[in-house]
Parts: C-alpha cells; sequence; structure tokens
C-alpha cells in the first residue's frame, strides 16, 4: 500500500475514486465513503468522478437545471468540510448553478474545509451542449499539501493544448473528474482516453490523476476506468482492478517534483522545444468549403 508523505515538499499519494450515482436517488454519502477509505489508504489527494452525487445522465436541461447547485450549495459544503476532517484535498465535479443563472459542469478543488478554487468544464462532450454552458477561462493552479493541482474535466483532457496551458501555469498535477461512456474494445483493450491521459501527461511532463464513473445510469453505463499516469507518461494505476461495473479505489505514489521538470534529454525541454510560430491555431481564411466536415 502507498504511504503519503505529508507536506508539498515530497511524494504523495493520490487516489482516482471509482463510484456509482444516480440521478434519481443522488447519495452524497458514496462519495463520503470513498473519500475516507482513500484517506485511509494514506491518500493526501482524492478525486471523484465528473458531476460526483447528482448523476450524468440527465433528459433535459430542465433536470440538469433542477439538480444543479451553487458553488456554496451543500455538495460543496460536505466536500469542504471532509476535507477538513480527514486533511485531504478532494477534487469533485458538480452541477454547478451560477450566479448568471446559467448551469455548468464544475469542478472545485477543496482543503482544510475552504473551497480553494473551481473550473468550469470547456469542452463539451455530446449532449452536455444541450444541458450545459461552456465555461471560458482556464483551468487554475492551486498549491496544495498535495502539490501544484489543476483541475480539468473529462473531454477536457482530449485537448493538449489545453493540458498544456495547465502545465505551463506551473501545474504538478492535473486531476480530472470523468465519465467515459463504456463502448466495445477490441479484444478487452484499454478504452482509448487511457492512452490519451498517458500522451497528454508524458507530453508535458504532467501527473494526471482521473477517477471515472462505474455501474450504469439510465442505459449509460461507464467504463470505470480510473486512472493514474506519472509525468514519464508510465501508467502508475489502473484501469485495473475489480471490474468496471464495481466500486473500486486506485492509489499512486507521485513525486510532485518529477512534473516541475520539463526536460526529456539534456537537449530537450517539453514547452521551450515548441514552435507556435509555425503551428496554424485556427482554421486557414480561404474561400470555399474546409478540408473538414462541418
Amino acid at each position: 500500500m502507498p504511504v503519503a508523505v505529508a507536506g508539498p515538499g515530497g511524494p504523495v499519494t493520490v487516489a482516482a475514486c471509482r463510484i456509482p450515482a444516480r440521478i434519481d436517488a443522488p447519495d452524497p454519502a458514496v462519495a463520503e465513503r470513498a473519500v475516507r477509505e482513500a484517506v485511509a489508504a494514506g491518500a493526501r489527494l482524492v478525486v471523484l468522478p465528473e458531476l460526483t452525487v447528482c448523476g450524468y445522465a440527465f433528459a433535459d436541461a430542465a433536470e440538469a437545471r433542477a439538480a444543479a447547485e451553487p458553488l456554496d450549495g451543500p455538495t460543496v459544503r460536505r466536500f469542504a468540510a471532509l476535507s477538513a476532517e480527514t486533511g485531504c484535498v478532494v477534487v469533485a465535479g458538480l452541477a454547478e448553478l451560477g450566479a448568471d443563472g446559467r448551469v455548468y459542469d464544475t469542478a472545485v478543488v477543496v482543503e482544510d474545509g475552504v473551497l480553494r478554487a473551481s473550473y468550469r468544464k470547456v469542452h463539451l462532450w455530446d449532449r452536455e451542449r444541450e444541458l450545459f454552458t461552456p465555461g471560458d477561462a482556464p483551468p487554475p493552479v492551486v498549491a496544495t499539501a498535495a502539490g501544484r493541482v489543476a483541475p480539468l474535466v473529462c473531454y477536457d483532457l482530449e485537448f493538449p493544448e489545453w493540458v498544456r496551458r495547465a502545465a505551463e501555469d506551473g501545474a504538478e498535477i492535473v486531476a480530472a473528474p470523468v465519465n467515459w461512456p463504456w463502448r466495445p474494445t477490441p479484444d478487452g483493450q484499454d478504452p482509448l482516453e487511457v492512452a490519451k491521459v498517458r500522451a497528454v501527461a508524458g507530453t508535458y511532463r504532467v501527473h494526471v490523476v482521473a477517477a471515472d464513473r462505474c455501474g450504469t445510469e439510465r442505459g449509460v453505463a461507464w467504463f470505470g476506468a480510473a486512472v493514474v499516469a506519472d509525468a514519464d507518461g508510465n501508467l502508475v494505476a489502473g484501469p485495473g482492478g475489480p471490474p468496471p461495473g464495481e466500486p473500486g479505489l486506485l492509489t499512486a505514489v507521485l513525486d510532485p517534483a518529477r512534473a516541475r521538470d520539463k526536460h526529456l534529454t539534456g537537449h530537450n525541454h517539453v514547452l521551450r522545444d515548441r514552435r507556435p510560430e509555425l503551428y496554424r491555431e485556427t482554421a486557414p481564411d480561404t474561400e470555399g468549403a474546409p478540408p473538414w466536415p462541418a
């Protein structure tokens, strides 16, 4: 069992919790038990799935709005109190009712009983566009007892430039609540999302902890593929363990200092070697249809 080291100066144990949730019967005690189990296993940073308590498979925008809470609502208060009691950093997802009246798919970072930061998912997947407003701000980087943590949410991980932004801003650990819908894979291969986590972790030399949902909700099944990748892109925990349909806990020891070293060799640096002047960030301004489907 990994052993956590207190303080931000050394290796820390992180945990990715795989838990179910149900829209028709939200139960915050499920997430609370997962956090306590993770802390008992030595975790200093505990990551929970996207939309941790309220569930994901909303029928429509009205149902998502009914489940949404402000950032000072009961879900964040509960996680904050739990962080104070257990001494851990918690990253969890919720449906946020913003002060502007809009609903966001949000991740929060809580520590010592305080909401340290919140992040609104920028890249919305599939029907999420019907339910949520996309965020418009980069992920915050929060100095915590577990290291410098940046929250992202699920599909955000599939945009390397977004992970790069967090790395450039000093993130040592990207903590990502996710919900990865199940689909068949050849010969039981790991889902592509696991490969993408490893790729962005190694590309920008930043640790990544992703906590996936498990079980089935309104006919939607989840991979339950919680994963921890280190700054070398190595898979140091997951996506194995109990069968995907069952709750589970993954722990691993990460050294935040490793993510501060962006060198690949004595001559290569993952950020300094970039040639952004040669990269085309937007579609060319030419006549006619673009070279890809609309």
